[in-house]
Protein backbone atom coordinates (compact mmCIF):
# COMPACT_ATOMS: atom_id res chain seq x y z
CA UNK A 1 0.00 0.00 0.00
CA UNK A 2 1.33 3.22 -0.99
CA UNK A 3 2.50 5.62 1.93
CA UNK A 4 0.67 8.54 3.05
CA UNK A 5 2.75 11.66 4.88
CA UNK A 6 0.81 14.67 5.73
CA UNK A 7 2.06 18.17 5.12
CA UNK A 8 -0.50 20.98 6.65
CA UNK A 9 0.16 24.36 6.55
CA UNK A 10 -1.76 26.41 9.54
CA UNK A 11 -3.22 29.75 9.10
CA UNK A 12 -3.83 32.08 11.63
CA UNK A 13 -7.45 34.05 11.08
CA UNK A 14 -5.83 37.23 10.38
CA UNK A 15 -4.68 35.05 7.24
CA UNK A 16 -1.18 36.10 7.75
CA UNK A 17 1.93 33.93 7.07
CA UNK A 18 1.32 30.22 7.51
CA UNK A 19 3.38 28.01 9.72
CA UNK A 20 4.55 24.54 8.58
CA UNK A 21 3.72 21.86 11.24
CA UNK A 22 5.02 18.83 9.80
CA UNK A 23 8.63 17.51 10.55
CA UNK A 24 11.54 17.54 8.08
CA UNK A 25 13.74 14.63 7.24
CA UNK A 26 16.71 14.63 4.56
CA UNK A 27 16.35 15.87 1.27
CA UNK A 28 16.32 13.80 -1.71
CA UNK A 29 17.95 14.41 -5.24
CA UNK A 30 16.77 13.30 -8.42
CA UNK A 31 18.52 11.89 -11.47
CA UNK A 32 19.17 14.54 -13.91
CA UNK A 33 19.07 13.09 -17.36
CA UNK A 34 19.27 16.38 -19.84
CA UNK A 35 21.03 19.24 -20.52
CA UNK A 36 20.75 22.09 -23.55
CA UNK A 37 23.23 24.29 -24.61
CA UNK A 38 22.86 26.64 -22.69
CA UNK A 39 22.44 25.37 -19.47
CA UNK A 40 25.28 24.95 -16.98
CA UNK A 41 26.02 22.95 -13.92
CA UNK A 42 23.02 20.80 -12.55
CA UNK A 43 19.91 20.92 -14.02
CA UNK A 44 16.35 20.66 -12.62
CA UNK A 45 13.61 19.75 -15.44
CA UNK A 46 10.23 20.08 -15.11
CA UNK A 47 6.89 20.01 -17.56
CA UNK A 48 3.51 21.40 -16.80
CA UNK A 49 0.89 18.27 -18.14
CA UNK A 50 -2.12 20.65 -17.12
CA UNK A 51 -3.57 24.10 -17.36
CA UNK A 52 -6.81 23.67 -16.23
CA UNK A 53 -9.36 20.68 -15.39
CA UNK A 54 -10.36 19.66 -18.17
CA UNK A 55 -7.09 19.73 -20.62
CA UNK A 56 -6.08 17.51 -22.62
CA UNK A 57 -5.13 13.69 -21.34
CA UNK A 58 -2.30 13.09 -24.11
CA UNK A 59 0.00 15.65 -21.90
CA UNK A 60 1.18 14.02 -19.10
CA UNK A 61 1.92 10.87 -21.88
CA UNK A 62 4.48 12.96 -23.86
CA UNK A 63 6.29 14.79 -21.00
CA UNK A 64 7.07 11.64 -19.50
CA UNK A 65 7.91 9.59 -22.99
CA UNK A 66 9.49 12.40 -24.76
CA UNK A 67 10.64 15.00 -22.16
CA UNK A 68 13.06 13.64 -20.10
CA UNK A 69 12.06 15.43 -17.34
CA UNK A 70 12.51 15.27 -13.60
CA UNK A 71 9.09 16.52 -12.19
CA UNK A 72 6.03 16.36 -13.68
CA UNK A 73 3.62 19.08 -12.62
CA UNK A 74 -0.12 19.55 -12.77
CA UNK A 75 -2.56 22.90 -12.36
CA UNK A 76 -6.08 22.12 -12.09
CA UNK A 77 -7.47 25.15 -9.89
CA UNK A 78 -8.92 27.95 -11.99
CA UNK A 79 -11.41 29.90 -9.88
CA UNK A 80 -14.10 28.57 -11.58
CA UNK A 81 -12.80 25.30 -10.99
CA UNK A 82 -13.43 25.24 -6.96
CA UNK A 83 -17.27 26.33 -7.60
CA UNK A 84 -17.16 23.06 -9.73
CA UNK A 85 -15.27 21.21 -7.18
CA UNK A 86 -17.98 22.26 -4.57
CA UNK A 87 -20.99 21.26 -7.17
CA UNK A 88 -19.47 17.87 -7.06
CA UNK A 89 -19.02 17.58 -3.22
CA UNK A 90 -22.31 18.54 -2.49
CA UNK A 91 -23.74 15.48 -4.82
CA UNK A 92 -20.92 12.93 -3.82
CA UNK A 93 -18.82 13.58 -0.27
CA UNK A 94 -16.10 11.43 -1.79
CA UNK A 95 -15.71 13.86 -4.76
CA UNK A 96 -14.00 17.41 -4.30
CA UNK A 97 -11.03 16.75 -5.93
CA UNK A 98 -10.31 16.61 -10.22
CA UNK A 99 -10.61 12.45 -10.80
CA UNK A 100 -8.87 13.11 -14.40
CA UNK A 101 -5.26 13.14 -12.53
CA UNK A 102 -5.99 10.03 -10.80
CA UNK A 103 -7.73 8.38 -13.68
CA UNK A 104 -6.08 9.89 -16.90
CA UNK A 105 -3.29 11.30 -16.32
CA UNK A 106 -1.49 9.04 -12.66
CA UNK A 107 -3.36 5.35 -12.91
CA UNK A 108 -1.77 4.66 -17.03
CA UNK A 109 1.75 5.87 -16.09
CA UNK A 110 2.08 4.78 -12.42
CA UNK A 111 4.90 2.63 -13.38
CA UNK A 112 6.63 4.46 -16.05
CA UNK A 113 6.61 7.79 -13.67
CA UNK A 114 8.36 5.49 -10.66
CA UNK A 115 10.55 3.44 -12.65
CA UNK A 116 12.15 7.14 -13.98
CA UNK A 117 12.36 8.58 -10.72
CA UNK A 118 9.93 11.16 -11.89
CA UNK A 119 8.49 12.96 -9.10
CA UNK A 120 4.91 14.95 -9.24
CA UNK A 121 3.30 17.83 -7.86
CA UNK A 122 -0.37 18.49 -8.87
CA UNK A 123 -3.12 21.03 -6.81
CA UNK A 124 -5.78 18.12 -7.99
CA UNK A 125 -6.78 17.91 -4.23
CA UNK A 126 -9.10 21.04 -5.03
CA UNK A 127 -11.26 20.92 -1.89
CA UNK A 128 -10.97 17.24 -1.16
CA UNK A 129 -7.04 16.42 -1.34
CA UNK A 130 -7.61 13.51 1.43
CA UNK A 131 -10.27 12.06 -1.30
CA UNK A 132 -7.03 12.04 -4.03
CA UNK A 133 -4.36 10.71 -2.06
CA UNK A 134 -6.57 7.69 -0.95
CA UNK A 135 -7.73 7.31 -4.97
CA UNK A 136 -4.04 7.43 -5.67
CA UNK A 137 -3.31 4.81 -3.30
CA UNK A 138 -6.18 2.51 -5.08
CA UNK A 139 -4.54 3.22 -8.45
CA UNK A 140 -1.23 2.36 -6.97
CA UNK A 141 -2.93 -0.54 -5.51
CA UNK A 142 -3.61 -1.91 -8.74
CA UNK A 143 -0.29 -1.34 -10.30
CA UNK A 144 1.09 -3.18 -8.33
CA UNK A 145 3.47 -0.34 -6.37
CA UNK A 146 3.51 -1.11 -3.27
CA UNK A 147 6.22 1.78 -1.53
CA UNK A 148 5.13 4.98 -3.23
CA UNK A 149 4.86 7.76 -1.06
CA UNK A 150 2.22 10.44 -1.65
CA UNK A 151 1.90 13.46 0.62
CA UNK A 152 -0.99 15.37 0.79
CA UNK A 153 -0.73 19.19 1.68
CA UNK A 154 -3.58 20.91 3.85
CA UNK A 155 -4.40 24.19 5.67
CA UNK A 156 -6.05 26.66 2.43
CA UNK A 157 -9.53 25.59 3.27
CA UNK A 158 -11.08 28.28 5.95
CA UNK A 159 -14.61 27.62 4.81
CA UNK A 160 -15.28 26.44 8.66
CA UNK A 161 -13.88 29.95 9.99
CA UNK A 162 -15.99 32.03 7.13
CA UNK A 163 -17.60 33.61 9.93
CA UNK A 164 -14.94 34.59 12.61
CA UNK A 165 -13.23 35.84 9.00
CA UNK A 166 -16.05 38.05 7.46
CA UNK A 167 -16.38 40.00 11.17
CA UNK A 168 -12.79 41.14 10.90
CA UNK A 169 -13.91 42.94 8.36
CA UNK A 170 -12.22 41.12 4.80
CA UNK A 171 -13.41 43.27 1.41
CA UNK A 172 -12.99 42.22 -2.04
CA UNK A 173 -9.72 42.71 -3.27
CA UNK A 174 -10.79 44.32 -6.02
CA UNK A 175 -14.18 46.23 -5.92
CA UNK A 176 -13.44 47.10 -1.99
CA UNK A 177 -17.10 45.64 -1.41
CA UNK A 178 -18.21 43.57 1.48
CA UNK A 179 -17.55 39.64 1.21
CA UNK A 180 -21.27 37.95 0.36
CA UNK A 181 -22.68 35.82 2.89
CA UNK A 182 -23.53 33.31 0.58
CA UNK A 183 -20.15 31.46 0.51
CA UNK A 184 -20.19 28.14 -0.24
CA UNK A 185 -16.09 27.75 -0.16
CA UNK A 186 -13.26 30.19 0.99
CA UNK A 187 -9.73 28.78 0.18
CA UNK A 188 -6.19 30.88 0.37
CA UNK A 189 -3.68 31.13 -2.18
CA UNK A 190 -0.51 29.25 -0.34
CA UNK A 191 2.47 29.14 -1.52
CA UNK A 192 5.53 26.76 -2.47
CA UNK A 193 6.61 26.05 1.21
CA UNK A 194 4.61 23.18 2.02
CA UNK A 195 4.95 21.66 -1.35
CA UNK A 196 9.09 21.89 -0.18
CA UNK A 197 8.75 20.65 2.80
CA UNK A 198 6.45 17.37 1.70
CA UNK A 199 9.63 17.14 -0.93
CA UNK A 200 11.89 17.09 1.91
CA UNK A 201 9.99 14.35 3.68
CA UNK A 202 10.63 12.08 0.36
CA UNK A 203 7.42 12.52 -1.11
CA UNK A 204 6.97 10.67 -4.67
CA UNK A 205 3.43 12.46 -5.73
CA UNK A 206 2.38 16.14 -3.82
CA UNK A 207 -1.26 16.48 -3.51
CA UNK A 208 -2.57 19.47 -2.44
CA UNK A 209 -5.54 22.01 -2.39
CA UNK A 210 -5.42 25.65 -3.13
CA UNK A 211 -2.08 27.19 -4.00
CA UNK A 212 -0.59 29.87 -6.09
CA UNK A 213 -0.39 28.33 -9.53
CA UNK A 214 3.46 28.52 -10.05
CA UNK A 215 4.24 27.11 -6.39
CA UNK A 216 3.72 24.01 -8.21
CA UNK A 217 7.17 24.34 -9.97
CA UNK A 218 9.06 27.07 -6.95
CA UNK A 219 8.51 23.92 -4.30
CA UNK A 220 10.67 21.36 -6.66
CA UNK A 221 13.25 23.84 -7.61
CA UNK A 222 13.62 25.27 -3.42
CA UNK A 223 14.34 21.12 -2.57
CA UNK A 224 16.26 20.61 -5.63
CA UNK A 225 18.74 23.99 -5.51
CA UNK A 226 18.21 24.40 -1.56
CA UNK A 227 16.71 27.85 -2.73
CA UNK A 228 15.82 29.88 1.03
CA UNK A 229 13.04 31.63 1.85
CA UNK A 230 14.83 34.97 2.28
CA UNK A 231 16.48 34.36 -1.57
CA UNK A 232 14.23 36.84 -2.96
CA UNK A 233 15.84 37.07 -6.06
CA UNK A 234 15.88 33.08 -6.56
CA UNK A 235 12.30 32.81 -5.88
CA UNK A 236 10.66 35.15 -7.92
CA UNK A 237 12.94 33.40 -10.93
CA UNK A 238 11.27 30.09 -9.78
CA UNK A 239 7.55 31.53 -9.29
CA UNK A 240 8.20 33.24 -13.39
CA UNK A 241 9.11 29.51 -14.19
CA UNK A 242 6.23 28.46 -13.43
CA UNK A 243 3.92 31.00 -13.95
CA UNK A 244 5.50 30.51 -17.51
CA UNK A 245 4.41 26.61 -17.82
CA UNK A 246 1.16 26.90 -15.45
CA UNK A 247 -1.27 27.56 -18.53
CA UNK A 248 0.07 24.36 -20.12
CA UNK A 249 0.19 24.84 -23.86
CA UNK A 250 -0.53 28.89 -23.98
CA UNK A 251 2.92 29.23 -23.43
CA UNK A 252 3.81 27.09 -26.41
CA UNK A 253 1.81 28.86 -28.91
CA UNK A 254 -1.68 27.54 -28.12
CA UNK A 255 -3.56 30.73 -27.65
CA UNK A 256 -0.55 32.69 -29.24
CA UNK A 257 -1.61 36.03 -30.88
CA UNK A 258 -0.09 35.38 -34.33
CA UNK A 259 -1.46 31.86 -34.52
CA UNK A 260 -0.62 31.70 -38.03
CA UNK A 261 3.22 31.00 -37.08
CA UNK A 262 2.34 27.69 -35.08
CA UNK A 263 2.56 24.60 -36.61
CA UNK A 264 1.45 21.03 -35.49
CA UNK A 265 -1.64 21.89 -32.92
CA UNK A 266 -2.69 18.50 -33.29
CA UNK A 267 0.49 17.43 -31.71
CA UNK A 268 0.89 20.58 -29.47
CA UNK A 269 3.93 20.18 -27.50
CA UNK A 270 3.69 20.93 -23.67
CA UNK A 271 5.94 23.28 -21.73
CA UNK A 272 9.07 22.63 -19.81
CA UNK A 273 11.58 24.58 -17.73
CA UNK A 274 15.31 23.57 -17.42
CA UNK A 275 16.06 25.10 -14.59
CA UNK A 276 19.81 25.81 -12.86
CA UNK A 277 21.01 27.36 -8.97
CA UNK A 278 21.44 30.87 -10.29
CA UNK A 279 17.67 31.10 -11.35
CA UNK A 280 17.98 31.34 -14.90
CA UNK A 281 16.20 29.01 -16.95
CA UNK A 282 15.37 27.69 -20.51
CA UNK A 283 11.57 27.15 -21.78
CA UNK A 284 11.23 24.18 -24.29
CA UNK A 285 8.64 21.59 -25.43
CA UNK A 286 9.79 18.26 -26.28
CA UNK A 287 11.13 17.47 -29.66
CA UNK A 288 8.80 16.48 -32.74
CA UNK A 289 5.84 17.97 -31.15
CA UNK A 290 3.83 20.98 -32.75
CA UNK A 291 3.38 24.39 -31.18
CA UNK A 292 6.36 26.97 -30.63
CA UNK A 293 8.67 27.99 -28.18
CA UNK A 294 9.47 31.82 -28.76
CA UNK A 295 10.49 34.94 -27.32
CA UNK A 296 7.07 36.01 -28.04
CA UNK A 297 4.99 33.27 -27.06
CA UNK A 298 7.16 33.39 -23.75
CA UNK A 299 6.83 37.15 -23.40
CA UNK A 300 2.85 36.95 -24.29
CA UNK A 301 2.26 34.36 -21.32
CA UNK A 302 5.22 36.60 -18.96
CA UNK A 303 1.84 39.34 -19.06
CA UNK A 304 -1.02 36.75 -18.10
CA UNK A 305 -2.70 37.57 -15.38
CA UNK A 306 -0.28 39.10 -13.25
CA UNK A 307 -1.30 42.84 -12.82
CA UNK A 308 1.59 45.10 -12.27
CA UNK A 309 4.94 43.33 -13.73
CA UNK A 310 7.06 45.42 -11.64
CA UNK A 311 4.76 44.14 -8.52
CA UNK A 312 3.79 40.84 -8.92
CA UNK A 313 2.54 39.55 -5.25
CA UNK A 314 2.73 35.98 -4.48
CA UNK A 315 2.75 34.26 -1.37
CA UNK A 316 6.97 33.49 -0.92
CA UNK A 317 7.80 36.59 -2.80
CA UNK A 318 6.79 40.01 -4.65
CA UNK A 319 8.09 39.62 -8.23
CA UNK A 320 9.39 42.19 -10.34
CA UNK A 321 9.31 40.83 -14.13
CA UNK A 322 9.92 44.28 -15.39
CA UNK A 323 13.75 44.03 -16.36
CA UNK A 324 13.30 40.06 -17.56
CA UNK A 325 15.86 39.08 -20.32
CA UNK A 326 14.38 36.79 -22.91
CA UNK A 327 16.77 35.20 -25.88
CA UNK A 328 16.25 32.86 -28.13
CA UNK A 329 18.92 30.37 -27.95
CA UNK A 330 17.98 27.50 -30.43
CA UNK A 331 14.89 26.90 -32.28
CA UNK A 332 12.20 26.26 -29.43
CA UNK A 333 14.65 27.41 -26.70
CA UNK A 334 13.58 30.45 -24.62
CA UNK A 335 16.04 31.39 -22.26
CA UNK A 336 15.28 33.66 -19.19
CA UNK A 337 16.94 35.71 -16.80
CA UNK A 338 17.42 39.08 -14.77
CA UNK A 339 13.92 38.30 -12.32
CA UNK A 340 13.71 40.19 -9.00
CA UNK A 341 12.13 39.64 -5.96
CA UNK A 342 11.51 41.47 -3.03
CA UNK A 343 9.88 40.43 0.08
CA UNK A 344 6.20 39.18 0.22
CA UNK A 345 3.60 40.55 2.04
CA UNK A 346 2.18 39.14 5.40
CA UNK A 347 -1.30 38.32 4.02
CA UNK A 348 -2.37 35.38 1.80
CA UNK A 349 -5.17 36.26 -0.82
CA UNK A 350 -8.32 34.03 -0.60
CA UNK A 351 -10.55 32.74 -3.01
CA UNK A 352 -14.66 32.80 -2.29
CA UNK A 353 -17.47 31.09 -4.25
CA UNK A 354 -21.39 31.59 -4.05
CA UNK A 355 -24.27 30.64 -5.52
CA UNK A 356 -26.10 33.56 -6.99
CA UNK A 357 -28.74 31.63 -8.66
CA UNK A 358 -27.25 31.76 -12.40
CA UNK A 359 -25.75 29.30 -14.84
CA UNK A 360 -23.01 29.77 -16.96
CA UNK A 361 -22.43 27.64 -20.15
CA UNK A 362 -18.85 27.71 -21.80
CA UNK A 363 -18.20 27.17 -25.82
CA UNK A 364 -15.29 27.63 -27.24
CA UNK A 365 -15.39 31.20 -28.93
CA UNK A 366 -12.68 32.32 -31.95
CA UNK A 367 -12.17 36.16 -32.41
CA UNK A 368 -9.96 38.41 -33.54
CA UNK A 369 -8.53 39.27 -36.63
CA UNK A 370 -8.96 36.71 -39.06
CA UNK A 371 -11.55 35.00 -36.94
CA UNK A 372 -12.53 32.66 -40.09
CA UNK A 373 -9.39 31.10 -40.88
CA UNK A 374 -8.59 30.83 -37.20
CA UNK A 375 -12.11 28.49 -37.38
CA UNK A 376 -10.96 26.91 -40.34
CA UNK A 377 -7.65 25.66 -39.17
CA UNK A 378 -9.18 24.69 -35.79
CA UNK A 379 -11.48 22.32 -37.36
CA UNK A 380 -8.77 21.17 -39.85
CA UNK A 381 -6.22 20.36 -36.88
CA UNK A 382 -9.49 18.77 -35.00
CA UNK A 383 -10.27 16.45 -37.22
CA UNK A 384 -6.47 15.36 -37.87
CA UNK A 385 -6.08 14.61 -34.07
CA UNK A 386 -9.01 12.59 -34.22
CA UNK A 387 -7.30 10.13 -37.20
Amino acid sequence: MASVLRCANSLKTSLTRGRLCAPTSAALTSWLRYHSSEAKGKTVRIGCASGFWGDTAVSAPQLVHQGNIDYLVFDYLAEITMSLLVAAQQKAPNMGYAPDFVQAAMAPLLKDIKKKGIRVVSNAGGLNPSACVLALQEAAKKSGIDDLKVAMVTGDNLIQKKDEILQSGVRDLDSGREAPQGLISMNAYLGATPVLEALNQGADIVVTGRLVDSAVVLGPLMHEFGWKPSDYDLLAAGSLAGHIVECGAQATGGVFTDWEQVNGWDNMGFPIVECTSDGQFIVTKPPKTGGLVSTATVAEQIVYEIGDPRKYMLPDVTCDFSQVNLNQVAENQVHVSGVKGTPPSDEFKVSGTFADGFRCTAVCNIGGLKAALKGQKNSREYFQKMQ
